[in-house]
């Protein structure tokens, strides 16, 4: 087994993650079958990430794994990048412009910068989407989302 294991040191994470998950549904007490208690399905959860993290770590100590380095070579920075831009962008402008105007500016730039899709499609999938969503928060959840200059929405 080599240092550089990716797949072993992540598997090594995720069986010390999994301990705490079953000491913290353990501490939760686990109540019966029948009276579970705060902690009996959190136990029981980490009780399988257990299985699942001892299955990777077997499997990277017997087959080995990529090397940290090899998950890194020839990645293409530029769509990641488009739509980290975009995101912090509708954050900022999210509440001045408004849930309905925002949203649909978004959809359209991420519809047609990071996987081109034709403008017939693009511009119903904008508009529409984004009215589905507010009437379903506003109309019938009953949740407050910011209206913007315009007060649309």
């Amino acid at each position: 087994m080599k240092a550089d294991n990716t797949e072993f040191w992540s598997g090594l994470a995720a069986l010390g993650l999994s301990v705490y998950v079953v000491y913290m549904g353990y501490a939760l007490k686990l109540g019966t079958v029948n009276d579970p208690g705060s902690g009996y399905v959190m136990f029981y959860a980490g009780l399988l990430m257990i299985i699942f993290s001892l299955i990777i770590l077997y499997s990277s100590i017997k087959d080995g794994g990529p090397t940290f380095l090899s998950h890194w070579r020839n990645v293409l920075w530029t769509k990641p990048l488009i739509v980290i831009a975009l995101l912090i962008a509708f954050t900022l402008v999210f509440e001045t412009v408004g849930f309905l105007m925002s949203t649909m500016v978004l959809l359209v730039a991420l519809l047609r910068a990071i996987d081109p899709v034709p403008w017939p499609r693009a511009i119903p999938i904008a508009i529409l989407v984004p009215l589905v969503f507010w009437y379903v928060l506003q109309k019938l959840l009953l949740i407050q989302l910011p209206s913007g200059v315009l007060g649309i929405g």
